[in-house]
């Protein structure tokens, strides 16, 4: 935090200028981001950490500025990795401008931090977030005297509506340093920074008051960087700072608290009006709706069955996939294609390479275009639009006591739901987890029973078809899911941590942001399965042509008879080693070719989803955990997933169900 750090020159060009964005999480710091750089944005690890950071460019007023999206904090004293990431950027990289992003129907609460940011000397702006839904519960915020009082620009804004994003534009450029304001404390509290501050000689990029605070909450990289700092000095600076802490060890954190919030509540007297009976708006209605028990696991189940059974299932895995793979490929393209490539091709070896049996085209491009991209194109405008509305962090209030056995808290809900659309995704965002221990948790659960949107949609669509086969498949995946859960939270040392989370409003999504988001999340899917699908198709030609394929297959009928399947469905699992959707993919094939009855096909799709990832989720899970947790998942999983299969399908044999 001295003026001689090194700046991380590569994070940016040199000379363009940095804005960071900085503030409490879901207050709309990456709507905000998303209005001011558009989709051109880079998402990293911060060097050292597994916390990711967004950064884009942004034309503003005609300059180029470099625009960083800080993992969300809710103080200058850290605690969480992802705080701590937030500091380091704000003193390391040293941001021309710092935005700070809070909730309007918060202001009271997020304001400490604002006074924290000031006080360091940091180039501030103030950004009163929210707005509309403020105001739609009666709230009225004078931000002029507002501004007066902190002495910063402050803007009111509904980013989520693009209210006041060209104000905000404005005032990044237009802003000039000025000397920060200094609040005043009790006069104990300020004799106490004095008797820090008068240690200090050295020259920092955060006020010497600012430092002294932290130093006095035992912080324990700013203590470190002050002994790297002043060697020298630092033994007198340790000796005060031991004293001081020692003398008031009872209360000197509630005390500032204390101090803080009433610093707060004089700059917000007059600014911030609340009508004698505040209005409870609909979202907020539906909000504590969805955060309890009894109604909120109604609610989860509407959503789900509307959202996942009935659009993404039905209507993506069933009328898109009907139209796509049979009616354009299979009836019109491939017949074409078929007779083109042999009228070019005189090679039979080549033209089955790309129209034979697993085909480049009649196979892998048929599968990516025809039957995975409508399923995936459903789930993500299904999850882009329960985003939007704010559902997510009520979900996982609603599940943290559950997920809780199982050894991780609410806030893994988001990879797990996210999980259903891509676990190759989903694995990555585990990283926001708190502790190695709740992201290896995770990271195992997502490889074993969480199957991806088009691997869902597949057999959503296949076991419907037979009346309670799709019942058994879910209490299947649901039962295995507590039960692994439960013994792994009991194997893996360790505490769950606390578990906080802001909750944003609910509201009706933007059909503009949807759609966004929806298709830059297609992008990174199909540009990341097209050409796996293709070497997918070349690998299984090359099986073929060598006759290695056919070797695997006999070698698996064993394996594949053990749990009440023909031998045909080893196809698609050795499908399924290449992608999720691609073994899904294979079994719609066999269905469609009446190989399979339903107490097959649920016992297919049952191994088939526990099945071991496939290499792209296995790759991120290398990367993530390492070799030896990524290796031990693999063969846990595998072998797991054939056992459940032989237990499924001497249970439906014996009593007949489904039969």
């Amino acid at each position: 935090m001295a003026s001689s750090s090194n700046n991380q020159s590569e994070v940016a060009q040199d000379g363009v200028k940095r804005v960071a964005l900085v503030g409490n999480p879901n207050v709309g710091k990456s709507v905000l981001f998303n209005a001011l750089t558009g989709a051109y944005v880079t998402v990293s690890n911060y060097p050292g950490t597994s916390v990711e950071v967004s950064r884009g460019n942004a034309t503003l007023e005609g300059e180029i500025w470099q625009v960083i999206d800080t993992p969300g904090m809710y103080s200058i004293h850290t605690i969480t990795e992802e705080e701590r990431v937030a500091r380091e950027i704000l003193l390391n990289e040293t941001p021309d401008v710092v935005v700070h992003v809070l909730d309007a129907r918060n202001l009271e609460r997020m304001l400490a931090m604002t006074i924290q940011l000031i006080e360091a000397g940091l180039p501030v702006i103030l950004v009163v977030n929210i707005l509309d839904e403020a105001e739609r519960m009666g709230l009225s915020i004078d931000l002029e005297l507002l501004q007066q009082r902190l002495g910063i620009p402050v803007i009111g804004a509904a980013t989520a509506r693009k209210r006041g994003v060209d104000e905000i534009r404005s005032a990044v450029v237009a802003y000039r340093r000025t000397a920060a304001r200094q609040f005043s404390y009790s006069r104990l509290l300020e004799q106490d920074i004095a008797q820090v501050t008068q240690h200090m000689s050295g020259s920092y990029i955060m006020s010497p008051k600012s430092l002294a605070l932290l130093l006095l909450q035992q912080d324990d990289e700013v203590t470190a960087l002050f002994k790297q700092w002043d060697r020298e000095g630092y033994e007198a600076l340790s000796e005060k700072v031991r004293q001081i802490t020692f003398e008031r060890r009872e209360s000197f954190h509630l005390d500032l608290s204390l101090e803080r919030k009433d610093i707060v509540r004089t700059l917000i007297k007059d600014v911030l009006v609340a009508p004698a009976k505040r209005v409870i708006t609909i979202g907020e209605r539906l909000s504590t709706l969805a955060v309890r028990p009894l109604t909120g696991v109604p609610l989860l189940l509407i959503v789900l069955y509307f959202g996942l059974y009935k659009f993404v299932g039905e209507f993506g895995a069933g009328t898109l996939v009907d139209l796509l793979e049979k009616q354009i490929f299979v009836e019109r393209v491939n017949p074409w294609i078929t007779a083109v490539i042999k009228d070019l091709i005189p090679w039979g070896i080549i033209q089955e390479l790309i129209v034979g049996e697993y085909g480049i085209i009649t196979l892998g491009i048929r599968y990516a275009v025809g039957i995975i991209l409508p399923i995936v194109a459903t789930f993500f405008i299904f999850f882009s639009f329960l985003e939007d509305t704010g559902y997510f962090p009520r979900l996982a209030l609603l599940v943290d006591r559950l997920f809780k056995y199982i050894g991780l808290t609410g806030r893994a809900v988001i990879p797990m739901v996210l999980g259903f659309g891509c676990d190759t995704m989903a694995t990555m965002v585990t990283r926001t987890l708190e502790t190695k221990r709740e992201r290896v948790i995770a990271t195992l659960l997502l490889a074993l029973a969480i199957p991806c949107s088009a691997q869902l949609g597949v057999i959503i669509g296949l076991l419907s078809k037979a009346q309670g086969a799709l019942l058994v498949w879910g209490l299947c995946m649901l039962l295995l899911f507590i039960i692994v859960g439960l013994l792994a939270s009991r194997v893996l040392p360790g505490e769950p941590p606390m578990f906080y989370m802001e909750l944003p409003p609910m509201r009706l999504p933007q059909i503009g942001n949807v759609l966004t988001k929806t298709y830059t999340r297609m992008q990174w899917y199909f540009l990341e399965i097209l050409p796996l699908f293709i070497l997918a198709s070349v690998l299984l030609w090359l099986g073929k042509v060598t006759g290695f394929f056919e070797k695997m297959i006999t070698a698996m009928t064993p394996v594949m008879a053990s749990i009440g399947l023909p031998k045909e469905t080893a196809v698609a699992f050795i499908f399924g080693f290449f992608r999720r959707d691609y073994g899904a993919a294979g079994l719609y094939d066999l269905q469609s070719k009446g190989l399979m009855d339903a107490r097959q096909l649920t016992v297919a799709a049952v191994t088939l989803t526990l099945f071991i990832p496939c290499i792209a989720q296995f790759l991120v899970m290398k990367n993530e955990r390492g070799w030896k947790t990524a290796s031990a998942i693999g063969v846990f999983v595998s072998l797991f997933a054939y056992a459940s299969g032989y237990v499924l399908n001497k249970l439906l044999l014996m009593t007949g169900i489904l039969a």
